[in-house]
C-alpha cells in the first residue's frame, strides 16, 4: 500500500489533493498540517474523509514546516486525534506525551536527514518498544548500501516497520520496502511541494514501478550510474515486464565513482539479478564479470551485467548491436543499402558511447573519422579502434556519407546548438543522432529540413533496452510497448539528462 503525503498552504488546495489522490486510487493519505498557513479547519480537512488519513505535524529538525511552539504542536496533534483522523504520526521522543484515543493507530517515527545514524538498528529496536502500531524511519542515505540497512529492519518480525532512505541514493529502499515486509511506503501527491528529500510521486509510484504488484519474490533488476535520478530505464524496463506479466521490479541506484564493485557485491543480499550500466561505471563493470561477449571484449566496456545461478555475472554490451542495427534501419534508402563496408562516417565525440560505436562500425569495414572538441581524445580512441581522426575545426571538411553524433550538444542546456553546421547537411547524408532526450534536436530538425535520412537517439535506446530484457529475462521484448512509454515520457519535451 502506498501512503500519499499531501501538504498544502491552503485549505482549498489540500482538499482538493485529497479528493484527487483518492480518485487516482490512494488508499491512504498523509495530511501534512505542518504545511498549512493558517490553523487547520478539521471540520472541513475531515467532512469527506475519503480512505484512511494520518495526520502529522512535523517539526523543521524532522524536516517539516511547523515554526510555533513544541507545545502549540502537540496541542494540535492531540485536537487532530479527536477530531477524527484515523492515524496518527508521533515521533520518538514525543510519543509518551500523547495518550492513546480510542481506536486511533499511531505511527512512531524518527527522522534524520542529516545523517545514517551508527545505530540505526538500536534505535529501532527502542521505538518497536513504544506505544505504536507501526514504527517508521526515515533517515539520510550516505552510501548505497544504507538501502540495504533499512531494508532489513522492514522484514522486522517485532513490530510493522516502515524504514526508507532520503535522498536520491534513497530510491531503492522506497520502491523495494514492501518488498521487504513494510506495511506500506510513501509518495507524494506533488513531488514538486518539497514533502520529504528524494520522496518519489503517487504516480510514479504506482505508473512506472506499480508498487502495489511487487512481491515477496519478485526479481529485482537496477540500472546503475551516477547521476541516475532521470533515467528512463526504470520506466522502459518496468512496462515491458508488466506486459509480459513477469515478477520483476527494475529500479534506479546511484552508485558514485569508483564504488561500483563493492555495492554489486553488497547487494547480491537482496540479490540483484541484472544490471543496467551507465556513466562512470561501463568500463569499471567488466571487471566484475567472468564471462563477456565479444563486443565487451573488443570495447573494453560493458552497459550490462547478468547474474548467473552460480553467482557470477555475465557481462554484455547492447550499445553496439542497438547502434549498428538503428543505423541500418536508417540507411535502406542509400544506394547500396545498408552496407557500411566502404562508407565513410563521420564520428563526434570520443566518450563511450562514441568508444561503442567507432568499434563496431570498424568491424564492419566502415572507413571512420573521429572528431572531438578535446583532440586528444580523439587521437587516442582512433589509435585503439585503429581508424582516423581530425581536429574538431575540421570536421565539416570531411566528405562523409553517414555523421552520428556522440556528443552532448543539443541535450539540455544545449538545445539550440547543432554539432554540424546546417551547410554540412546535404539531401540524402544519413545523420544519425544517439541523443534522445530531447528526440528531435536541432541537429535532427535541421537534418530533416534538407532531406538527410534522419535516425534518432530513441531508436538506439529502446533497441539496446530490448537487447537486454532478453538477456534478463529470456523473453522477446514486446518493442510496441517500449517504444511508446519512452515517446510518451519524451513527449512534451522534458528536460532531463540522457540516460543509459
Amino acid at each position: 500500500m502506498i501512503c500519499v503525503s499531501i501538504g498544502r498552504t491552503r485549505h482549498k488546495m489540500m482538499l482538493l489533493e485529497i479528493q484527487e489522490a483518492a480518485k487516482q486510487g490512494a488508499e491512504m493519505i498523509e495530511v501534512r498540517l505542518d504545511f498549512l498557513a493558517r490553523p487547520p479547519d478539521f471540520k472541513r480537512i475531515l467532512a469527506n474523509k475519503p480512505c484512511p488519513m494520518v495526520v502529522t505535524v512535523r517539526r523543521q529538525e524532522d524536516g517539516g514546516r511547523w515554526t510555533r511552539s513544541e507545545d502549540e504542536r502537540l496541542m494540535l496533534l492531540r485536537q487532530a486525534i479527536v477530531a477524527g483522523f484515523d492515524w496518527v504520526d508521533l515521533e520518538t521522543d514525543v510519543i509518551d506525551q500523547v495518550p492513546r484515543y480510542k481506536d486511533v493507530k499511531r505511527i512512531v517515527s524518527y527522522h534524520n536527514l542529516r545523517e545514517m545514524p551508527s545505530d540505526l538498528e538500536a534505535i529501532h529496536e527502542r521505538m518497536c518498544k513504544q506505544d505504536a502500531d507501526v514504527v517508521k524511519l526515515a533517515v539520510r542515505a550516505e552510501n548505497p548500501e544504507d538501502n540495504l540497512r533499512v531494508l532489513r529492519l522492514c522484514g522486522s518480525t517485532v513490530k510493522p516497520t516502515v524504514a526508507i532512505c532520503m535522498g536520491d541514493l534513497g530510491t531503492p529502499s522506497r520502491v523495494l520496502a514492501g518488498r521487504f515486509g513494510a506495511p506500506f511506503t510513501y509518495a507524494a501527491f506533488n513531488r514538486e511541494r518539497g514533502i520529504a528529500p528524494g520522496i518519489l510521486s503517487f504516480d510514479e509510484m504506482r505508473h512506472v514501478y506499480h508498487y502495489d504488484e511487487i512481491q515477496r519474490d519478485s526479481r529485482v533488476y537496477a540500472v546503475v550510474g551516477d547521476p541516475i535520478a532521470h533515467s528512463l530505464s526504470p520506466l522502459v524496463h518496468n512496462a515491458a515486464f508488466r506486459a509480459l506479466g513477469l515478477n520483476c521490479i527494475y529500479v534506479p541506484l546511484r552508485v558514485p565513482r569508483g564504488d561500483l564493485p563493492k555495492v554489486v557485491n553488497r547487494y547480491q543480499e537482496i540479490p540483484i539479478s541484472g544490471y543496467s550500466v551507465t556513466i562512470p561505471h561501463k568500463e569499471a563493470a567488466v571487471s566484475l564479470a567472468k564471462e563477456k561477449d565479444s563486443y565487451v571484449e573488443w570495447t573494453q566496456a560493458t552497459n550490462t551485467l547478468v547474474r548467473r545461478d552460480d553467482g557470477s555475472f555475465a557481462a554484455f554490451n547492447t550499445d553496439c548491436p542497438a547502434a549498428l542495427e538503428a543505423l541500418k534501419s536508417g540507411m535502406d534508402k542509400l544506394e547500396g543499402g545498408a552496407i557500411l563496408a566502404g562508407r565513410t562516417v563521420l564520428l563526434l565525440g570520443a566518450g563511450g558511447a562514441a568508444r561503442a560505436i567507432a568499434h563496431t562500425l570498424h568491424r564492419e569495414g566502415a572507413l571512420v573519422i573521429i572528431a572531438n572538441r578535446t583532440a586528444e581524445r580523439a587521437h587516442a580512441l582512433a589509435s585503439e579502434v585503429g581508424c582516423r581522426s581530425i581536429d574538431w575545426n575540421a570536421r565539416h571538411s570531411v566528405i562523409a556519407e553517414i555523421v552520428i553524433n556522440c556528443t552532448s550538444v543539443g541535450m539540455h542546456p544545449n538545445l539550440d546548438e547543432s554539432p554540424i553546421h546546417h551547410s554540412f547537411l546535404k539531401p540524402n547524408l544519413v545523420v544519425f543522432d544517439i541523443v534522445y532526450n530531447p528526440e528531435t534536436t536541432l541537429l535532427v530538425k535541421e537534418a530533416r529540413d534538407r532531406g538527410c535520412h534522419v535516425i534518432t537517439g530513441v531508436e538506439m535506446f529502446i533497441r539496446q533496452a530490448a537487447y537486454q530484457f532478453k538477456l534478463f529475462t529470456g523473453r522477446e521484448p514486446p518493442l510496441d510497448v517500449m517504444r511508446k512509454v519512452v515517446r510518451r515520457a519524451l513527449s512534451p519535451v522534458q528536460l532531463r539528462e540522457v540516460p543509459t
